[in-house]
């Protein structure tokens, strides 16, 4: 989806479930569970730093006895640093007064910034631990499955799911190449890899019941991913309510995810508006908050006229960014005070007409 030139490896991930054990059931607004496998190559560097055997046979908790080799590439979390594992690196390694340090209560916002860009291996490296295969089956983690906003909806093919995915890919802080767990694990996968998957059910994340009911989805990045179905939903069920989209990236020319399908939402009269945010491709940075306040007077029109208001994406600042835009039209449209606006967004979300997916 993101194209040559563009800051992240974005994709587009498309399942298909007819060789499954049963039919998977889902509907727009859902989510899919991945669970994934540890890549080969950071399997290998574990087991080089620890020095221990792949063929070692360990016990895990709800799994039995395996190989501690398939134990880290299936079934232990060997990426994250947890204060579990900074605890058992500090009872295993010869100096461990920084790390008594970091997990001090209060000192969480320093811990979070020691762990920027380091994982699990980076420490155990710094830190030279000794341990042997069963202390490490027991000191990690459970692997937990990954969720991901479905992007697609039934009515359009019943046997195909799609996510959309940012890859996550960097390098540590001796540049040394790093990588989340689920994201490449799917992008470097051949095609027909067989994937572990479930539904997780999202009952008060759906579009609109009522045909007629307009929507408005605020969806900034790969936080458009369940527009796509809720759109291709409307659109399979004759819905004639009034759709409109905030989408924002960073550049037009690489970040514009679903430009295709959009236009074509957009041609078919799918989508009555779309709004886009691209925020470096000009001085001043603009973001789907801004559009919003920019069109505050119709947004509250459409509020005052039933619409439904979704919202995914980042939970860190843009969710509360977009609160705080729909409060602040609230005052200068709607005529409400400060306390008047965050009552009226109380009872938009008690309603369920303003509904959040947010991480």
């Amino acid at each position: 989806l993101s194209l040559p030139g563009a800051g992240k490896e974005v994709r587009r991930f498309t399942f298909d479930t007819r060789d499954g054990e049963g039919p998977l059931l889902y509907e727009a607004g859902d989510a899919l569970g991945i669970r994934p496998l540890n890549s080969a190559g950071l399997v290998a560097e574990w087991l080089a730093v620890t020095g221990l055997d792949a063929g070692a046979a360990v016990e895990v908790a709800g799994v039995g006895e395996v190989a501690l080799g398939e134990a880290f590439r299936r079934h232990l979390d060997i990426t994250g640093i947890t204060p579990g594992l900074l605890r058992f690196v500090a009872e295993h390694t010869r100096d461990p007064r920084e790390l008594k340090k970091l997990l001090r209560p209060d000192n969480k916002d320093e811990l979070a910034k020691w762990g920027w860009g380091r994982q699990a291996v980076d420490v155990i490296t710094q830190y030279a631990v000794k341990a042997g295969p069963q202390e490490w089956a027991r000191a990690l983690g459970r692997l937990q499955p990954r969720l991901y906003s479905i992007s697609s909806s039934p009515l359009t093919d019943p046997h195909l799911v799609s996510l959309t995915v940012s890859v996550v890919r960097y390098e540590n802080l001796h540049g040394r190449p790093r990588q989340g767990v689920c994201s490449p694990f799917l992008a470097d996968a051949a095609a027909d890899t067989p994937v572990p998957l479930h539904v997780r059910r999202s009952p008060h994340f759906r579009p609109p019941a009522d045909s007629g009911t307009p929507m408005v989805m605020v969806g900034p990045g790969t936080g458009v991913a369940p527009f796509i179905g809720f759109l291709e939903q409307r659109r399979a069920l004759g819905h004639r309510g009034p759709n409109w989209l905030f989408f924002g990236e960073q550049h037009r020319a690489t970040d514009f995810y679903y430009e295709d399908e959009l236009t074509g939402f957009l041609a078919d009269g799918t989508l009555a508006r779309l709004d886009t945010a691209f925020s470096r491709d000009q001085r001043a940075k603009v973001y789907v908050q801004d559009r919003m306040r920019e069109h505050g007077p119709l947004l509250w029109s459409w509020l005052q006229d039933g619409a439904h208001l979704y919202v995914c994406g980042d939970a860190s600042r843009m969710a509360k960014d977009v609160d705080q835009a729909l409060r602040d039209i609230a005052v200068l449209h709607g005529g409400l005070d400060r306390a008047g606006a965050a009552a009226w967004a109380k009872q938009l979300a008690a309603e369920k007409r303003y509904v959040r997916d947010i991480y």
